[in-house]
């Protein structure tokens, strides 16, 4: 590329550039609003000014056990504070911060032990059962930190050397904080839930994550000082970055160890909460609970949900009680939403069913995310803007991940043609606003949770009954969707739905089990192969 004028003697310097990181946002509110509440949790109140000193004598401690530049920092946490200060305080010391989904079985977590090669794992007293049968079949040999939340009251054993409180006491409130050498090193690592085997690991970069939690406050119109409840598990692509949203406008968060309806509806009534994410699943739980535990909002609530569109109703009923609900959509490689159904206002006119159409659309891009088109995976030609055209939904931008760990060839397939494929198909309204219609490779998704049929099929055949099985997604009104198998037995053998659901809970986290199990003869091409496409229209009389 020929130089211009502009090219000659401007060159990057200290003085005018410096690699976009989100930690500063942590920073500049501590500076600005030191004693403005940032977290609470329970009884607790912790301001800026002590959640940064916690974050940097977190960061501190690390650096004196020898973590730096590309270390993994693995950690087994419900939403805490300490979650919180993870978020921080790990990539402070130019550390990668992995945050492991709770739900897992001991097997994935050591996978992802071992695979991310995590040097140092901080766990929740409430997960330390698994965390220790995952230590003990893993490779890896990390230096384990207990964190004993106050607000657990349940069973669970310390299997670590030092508690989280002595750890923090050995590190200085004075540190200074690594600066990334390059917007492109990485911040964080997470995991797929394993749709097509081994769970792949997704690398985020600090350039993506500054740019995604500035993206967020857009998103959500986020004003100073919001007051977000944390009913999205911040494993979950980091929360979608709202850990370091929430410090771009200096907002409070308020932590949740549980999503439980009358502990949302306290919360939201003492804390004047604004703001709260969640799949499905959490609207579900705020519309049936009792009345007994609901209590009068105190103004709008602005809920935020992707997975599966709301039907007319919850939207409807959402609204009733309080909550406006925004669909948006994205995937672990888009460091969460990328995509949002903006609303026009001139939609507020239209009828409840039309209205519905147009929220059960994706929607158009974030504002970091350069573009989203339906494109044709054969041709890389956008489809034509019908409402009819399938093709799939590829991605291009900042927030688009990094890459997968140690995966060059799925790395290069994901981004192959100068897109990233999504692997989900959809069609392009006139509008320019996006609709998926079908997921590839038969993703379930359940609460907002991914499940592989693949994974809950290998499972199925390990009976020794079992001679075919299928798994397809089952609309759910509680959990979106939710795992639904065919079963084929062999000839002369037997066994009941319970006898192969025992098997399951055997082998799958439960909430990867089939909530409904069919004796069929499964539907089958000439060449053998199963016909999922029956077997979901099977799923409507089930």
């Amino acid at each position: 590329m020929a130089k211009s004028a502009y090219d000659i003697d401007l060159d990057k310097n200290p003085a005018n550039y410096q690699p976009l990181t989100p930690l500063t946002y942590l920073e500049r509110a501590a500076a600005v609003f030191p004693d403005h509440t940032a977290v609470i949790h329970g009884k607790m109140k912790r301001n800026y000014r002590d959640f940064h000193t916690r974050a940097m004598r977190l960061a501190s401690a690390l650096a004196k056990r020898g973590i730096s530049r590309g270390d993994t920092v693995a950690v087994l946490l419900a939403n805490t504070p300490a979650m919180l200060e993870c978020h921080y305080g790990v990539p402070m010391t130019g550390a990668v911060l992995n945050t492991l989904n709770t739900r897992l079985d001991a097997p994935i977590i050591s996978f992802s032990l071992d695979h991310g090669e995590a040097k140092v794992v901080i766990v929740d007293r409430e997960f330390s059962k698994v965390m220790k049968a995952a230590l003990a079949t893993a490779k890896v040999k990390p230096l384990v930190i207990d964190y004993d939340d106050p607000e657990f009251s349940g069973e669970g054993e310390r299997i670590g050397s030092i508690e989280y409180e002595n750890f923090l006491a050995e590190g200085d409130n004075k540190y200074v904080r690594s600066h990334p050498g390059d917007e492109w090193d990485a911040i964080s690592l997470n995991y797929t839930s394993g749709t097509t085997g081994d769970p792949k690991g997704v690398v985020y970069h600090h350039r993506g994550a500054a740019l995604l939690a500035v993206g967020n406050a857009l998103t959500c119109q986020m004003k100073k000082h919001p007051v977000y409840m944390w009913s999205l598990p911040m494993f979950h692509c980091n929360g979608w970055c709202f850990p370091w949203t929430i410090s771009v406008v200096a907002g409070t968060h308020v932590c949740m160890r549980q999503v439980r309806a009358k502990a949302m509806y306290d919360l939201i009534a003492e804390h004047k909460v604004t703001h709260l994410c969640g799949a499905p699943i959490v609207m579900s739980t705020l519309l049936n609970a009792p009345p007994e535990e609901k209590k009068p909002l105190p103004h709008m609530v602005e809920f935020f949900t992707a997975a599966a569109p709301p039907p007319e109703a919850v939207l409807a009923a959402m609204k009733g009680a309080g909550f406006n609900v925004t669909h948006l959509y994205g995937l672990t490689e888009t460091y969460g939403p990328a995509a949002v159904n903006d609303w026009h206002r001139e939609w507020d006119a239209l009828d409840s069913p039309a209205q519905a159409a147009k929220k059960a659309r994706q929607g158009v891009t974030i504002v970091p995310l350069d573009a989203m088109d339906i494109i044709d995976p054969e041709t890389m030609k956008p489809v034509p803007r019908d409402a009819d055209t399938m093709g799939e939904v590829m991605f291009r931008g900042n927030v688009v991940m990094k890459g997968y760990l140690k995966n060059k060839s799925a790395t290069e397939k994901a981004f192959a043609g100068g897109w990233f494929h999504s692997g989900d198909l959809g069609v392009m309204h006139p509008d320019g606003y996006i609709q998926i219609k079908d997921r590839s490779k038969d993703i379930i998704i359940s609460g907002g949770e991914n499940i592989s049929s693949i994974e809950v099929e290998d499972a199925l055949y390990k009976h020794p009954a079992v001679q075919a099985a299928a798994v397809v997604a089952k609309a759910d009104e509680k959990w979106g969707e939710t795992p639904c198998a065919f079963i084929e037995l062999k000839p002369g053998k037997q066994a009941s739905a319970d006898d192969l659901l025992a098997h399951c809970k055997k082998n799958l986290a439960s909430f990867k089990c089939p909530k409904h199990i069919v004796f069929v003869e499964l539907p089958k091409t000439s060449t053998g192969k199963i016909q999922k496409f029956k077997l979901r229209e099977m799923t409507k009389s089930v």
